[in-house]
């Protein structure tokens, strides 16, 4: 079919205009091309710069014991495992995997799929549909709203960590429903009250689906996420988590009964039909899991709150609105490993961004459609491995470029 007749939409799209103008600028905060692994220091543009953007909150991803693990699976296995685990894709570390992540978040069963997204959208599609309801928190991922709108179930949200809507919300629905949060929201950084959540589920007999995407391997005593940190473990019916951030892979996982995850390797689609991950990097998730369960993960662990605590801090100190703290019911001030700083406007944040690339420091950003139009943010990720000297610096050029960026507080 010709292009002719969507051409429209793809000559008039804004943000494809926006992007293809930075680029051409040389001022693109997207679509940058790293020359270096995403550490806490990376190379881009032929220099060195502090990077405040990457999602390796523990730095495993070039862990010696993760690229060993790897190596080990490239030689063993090859690069790719050319097929559906349904067909002819699954090898034994896949297997391995799957039963560590049991074992560890203490489910009977667990199921590990190409992608987070893939993951999310299946898992929603596959268990909802027409005559259900799905519940989901406004600030819930993409994929877990796209997997409600393919499963054809009424959709209904509410306002972000409102758990007195949600029980309005589920107090007037009949249908079986199913309630959707993430446990640590990846734009604006804050924990979901999962125990009222939970306690609301329960109440009204609705099924759990806490997405662990940013809080595996950072909450909690084992370090499983907030579900664990909050004591909820038995009222969630599905954990899932990504092997792409903390755990410093690519992948993500799906982890509850085993009537629950049988039915999905069998009616999730994203599973079903997608080549299975490749063994080099479902080993280094294997690898990575071992040494976030260790003794040097629990310190990681620590270290990288305690970054995340000295970053928002060291801002705040500056005059910095810092968002993404958490409050718990037992009153600790709670602070996962994203920082987010709301800019006055889309233009600002750009501004921003360029001026912070310029003094060496690749910040993350969040625009639309990850936030609503108008509440960009910069989306400050901190790692471990970070040195205070590291954030000192960088709460440094922050403080100073806010405000020659025009934020709110100074227009």
């Amino acid at each position: 079919m010709s292009m002719e007749k969507f051409r429209d939409r793809i000559e008039y799209a804004g943000m494809r205009l926006l992007v293809r103008e930075l680029e051409d600028l040389g001022r693109s905060p997207i679509f940058r091309v790293m020359q270096s692994a995403t550490t806490s220091h990376v190379r881009v543009a032929d220099r060195p710069r502090l990077m405040l953007g990457s999602n390796n909150y523990l730095g495993l991803a070039t862990h010696p014991a993760v690229l060993e693990a790897s190596h080990r699976a490239l030689d063993l296995y090859g690069a790719a495992s050319t097929g559906s685990r349904v067909a002819n894709g699954s090898f034994d570390v896949h297997a391995e995997l799957e039963a560590t992540l049991a074992q560890w978040h203490g489910t009977e069963a667990a199921m590990v799929v190409t992608t987070g997204y893939q993951a999310n959208v299946g898992v929603v599609s596959a268990l909802a549909g027409p005559g259900d309801t799905v519940v989901l928190d406004w600030a819930a991922h993409a994929s877990l709203h796209d997997g409600a709108k393919m499963s054809g179930a009424r959709v209904r949200r509410f306002a972000h960590n409102d758990a007195a809507e949600l029980r309005t919300i589920l107090a007037e629905t009949e249908s079986p429903v199913f309630v959707i949060v993430d446990s640590v929201y990846s734009m604006d950084g804050d924990i979901a009250p999962i125990d009222e959540i939970a306690a609301l589920c329960t109440e009204f007999d609705a099924l759990l689906l806490v997405d662990e995407a940013h809080g595996v391997g950072i909450f909690g005593a084992e370090r499983t996420g907030a579900v664990e940190m909050y004591g909820q473990a038995p009222a969630v019916d599905i954990r899932m988590g990504t092997l792409s951030k903390g755990i410093g892979s690519i992948g993500g996982y799906l982890a509850g009964s085993r009537d629950l995850i049988d039915y999905l390797r069998t009616y999730n689609r994203g599973y079903q039909f997608s080549t299975a991950g490749t063994p080099a990097s479902v080993a280094a998730a294997a690898a990575a899991v071992r040494v976030i369960r260790s003794a040097e993960g629990a310190a990681l662990a620590q270290s990288l709150l305690d970054n995340s605590r000295l970053l928002r801090d060291t801002l705040r100190a500056k005059g910095i609105p810092v968002e993404g703290t958490t409050v718990t019911p037992w009153g600790d001030d709670v602070i996962g490993p994203i920082v987010p700083v709301p800019v006055a406007d889309e233009p600002a944040l750009i501004e921003q961004w360029n001026q912070l690339f310029e003094r060496g420091i690749f910040a993350g950003i969040s625009v639309f459609p990850g936030v609503r139009l108008g509440s960009p943010m910069l989306r400050l990720c901190v790692q471990a491995t970070h040195t205070t000297e590291d954030l000192e610096f960088a709460a440094d050029a922050i403080a100073d470029t806010y405000r020659h960026a025009l934020a709110p507080s100074a227009s």
